[in-house]
């Protein structure tokens, strides 16, 4: 390990973000009890820091300037390493293990997860702690706001962005330099806003929460940014209250700004006022929706109203109005300090700089990451993700959230941008990857995510209000074994009703997830309806429970497992499960020992 100077305070960095779920907070009272009781306060600094992204691995603590990487550390480990940070000696049995060689890493930059990264938005996140704006400062912050007030004009600044390239992050990809130049020039002049959507909805996805909760003066730099470029002097940031730590931190962050000057009324003596206001959204998910939104920080019922013209030229409260989601301001600062040019040399051709993702589900390292747009699926899910456990094969990844589709693993080398996602039936969402393996029933995804959004949609409009329920009534009768061959025909119609006739984007997507899996799993489909079988196994009312008589000893737990009394056989002898009695509820193959039950 390379020498440090030791003169110089080993900082110890604790994830105060997604691992406080798992007592990261405890351990980091508990780093300050044992650094003051062993009196070495001088020498080492404990500093609570937001997601590290590798979730899989938490809590995680890390060392500075070592870099050293501590994964899953729970309080009684704290002593032992309190005591070898002030050696300067690493713990090596809480260290990263590499699975590529098996070999112990001391360097979080050599972890395979973090080396194949390309850190823009989250690059700050782990480091900083987001309750202090001195660590922001440390490290550049308020930088590229103190550049475009003193030495570039609105113009100037929208030009900036838009030949960086940068598209919106929030889903639906437009360009935001387009965007910020539509606010500049709208007709409209008395009175123009600022709107953060930080309504992250989608059932997994968590990118948004995690830079508002480790770095939430880099989107405020960004929104006083966009207010400065689009002429505005007011901003709200919607996000939903059920992220309390991030609207503290948010809370924390502005009155830090205001104090310093960066917020409020001459911003650095520059004459330019900008003020931010947060509102907190009571959850429903189609409030994500920029009309909603708008109606929410209204005062009115978030609902989707028709757009007759762009928000750019009548918004919040009939005025201009610029709205981007967290990630796209997050991105400003940077491309303003560093440039328009460096940022467009990251990525493809048409979608500029990284992408966010959370990773989730029937992958082995789950967590937050940032990539290149334009890197592959296999990429991302299999060098950075680690691949699927337990040995099982992949089968398909949803991306895009609700409104997205279910990608094939034929696919797994396409690249990551917005044309490219869009041509196989599927999309850029917010950032969410769902990763499925060969244990997965597609038509029931389909109908999980149907599900949700039949209970997300807002009602205002009949398409999505009676469309949505009745296709889930088919995919629920297809599940439990009593679908009928019309029934495709008829969810594809309906799909095409929904997509065409629906009042906003969420209703209009909504189909999306089951259009995919029919597009590529319909033989799922075919064996649930013509063959009344699950492939995957999961549907329970298609399922068939037998027992293996060459691996069943005879002990006796399932036939006492079972509430229907479905399984007989002699003591030591193989058993038998009745399948006209079985209700299916699974006791057996959860109680044997042996292996000797099975699903079919």
């Amino acid at each position: 390990m390379k020498n440090i100077d030791n003169n110089t305070p080993k900082v110890v960095c604790i994830c105060a973000g997604g691992c406080t779920s798992s007592g990261s907070l405890k351990i980091l009272e508990r780093f300050q009890t044992e650094i003051e009781q062993r009196g070495l306060a001088d020498k080492i600094v404990v500093k609570p820091v937001g997601c590290h992204g590798f979730c899989e691995q938490g809590p995680i603590v890390t060392v500075e300037p070592e870099k050293l990487f501590y994964t899953r550390v729970s309080e009684n480990d704290v002593p032992a390493l309190v005591v070898s940070i002030a050696k300067g000696s690493p713990v090596d049995r809480l260290l990263y293990i590499n699975p590529e060689n098996n070999q112990r890493v001391t360097n979080y930059e050599r972890v395979p997860f973090y080396a194949r990264q390309q850190k823009i938005v989250l690059a700050k996140c782990g480091k900083i702690n987001p309750e202090r704006i001195e660590d922001y400062l440390v490290l550049g912050g308020y930088r590229a706001m103190k550049k475009v007030l003193t030495i570039m004009t609105p113009q100037a600044v929208v030009d900036e962005v838009k030949s960086s390239g940068l598209r919106g992050r929030g889903g639906a990809g437009f360009p935001t330099g387009t965007k910020w130049e539509g606010a500049l020039h709208a007709k409209i002049k008395d009175k123009k806003y600022v709107i953060c959507n930080a309504d992250e909805g989608d059932p997994g996805a968590f990118m948004d929460r995690s830079i508002l909760e480790g770095n939430p003066h880099e989107v405020l730099e960004g929104m006083i940014i966009c207010g400065y470029a689009t002429g505005s002097d007011e901003g709200y940031i919607y996000v939903r209250a059920e992220y309390p730590m991030a609207i503290r931190r948010l809370k924390i962050a502005i009155s830090q700004a205001e104090a310093a000057g960066y917020l409020g009324n001459n911003i650095l003596n520059s004459g330019f006022n900008f003020h931010i206001k947060i509102k907190a959204g009571a959850g429903a998910f189609v409030c994500g929706e920029g009309t909603a939104l708008m109606a929410s920080i209204e005062g009115n019922r978030g609902m989707p109203r028709f757009k007759a013209s762009r928000s750019t030229e009548k918004g919040l409260w009939d005025k201009p109005t610029t709205m981007n989601n967290v990630e796209t301001f997050a991105n400003i600062p940077t491309i303003i300090v560093k440039g328009a040019l460096w940022y467009s040399s990251i990525g493809t051709d048409n979608s500029k700089g990284t992408k966010v993702f959370s990773l989730t589900g029937k992958v082995v390292n789950t967590g937050l990451v940032e990539v290149p747009m334009g890197t592959s699926l296999r990429q991302i899910i299999f060098d950075i993700g680690g691949g699927i456990p337990n040995n099982r094969k992949f089968k398909a990844v949803q991306s895009g959230g609700p409104s997205g589709g279910c990608i094939p693993a034929k696919y797994l080398d396409l690249p990551v941008d917005y044309n490219s996602l869009g041509k196989v039936g599927a999309m850029m969402g917010s950032g969410g990857l769902v990763v499925m393996d060969d244990t997965t029933c597609m038509v029931d995804v389909a109908r999980f995510f149907l599900n949700f959004t039949k209970n997300e949609s807002c009602g205002k409009c009949t398409p999505c209000r009676e469309g949505t329920l009745r296709m889930l009534e088919i995919l629920t009768r297809i599940c439990e074994g009593k679908g009928e061959p019309k029934d495709i025909d008829d969810l594809e119609r309906l799909a095409k009703v929904i997509c065409g006739t629906s009042l906003c984007g969420l209703g209009q997507s909504a189909p999306f997830p089951v259009l995919s899996t029919l597009r590529y799993f319909r033989h799922e489909y075919e064996e649930h309806i013509y063959n009344k079988r699950c492939p995957a196994g999961v549907c329970p009312n298609l399922l068939v429970y037998t027992i293996d008589r060459e691996k069943c000893i005879g002990c006796g737990i399932c036939a006492r497992s079972c509430p229907v009394g479905a399984i007989d056989g002699e003591k030591k002898q193989p058993h038998s499960i009745d399948i006209k009695a079985c209700i299916k509820c699974g006791n057996c193959l959860q109680k044997c020992k042996f292996g000797a039950v099975q699903k079919r």
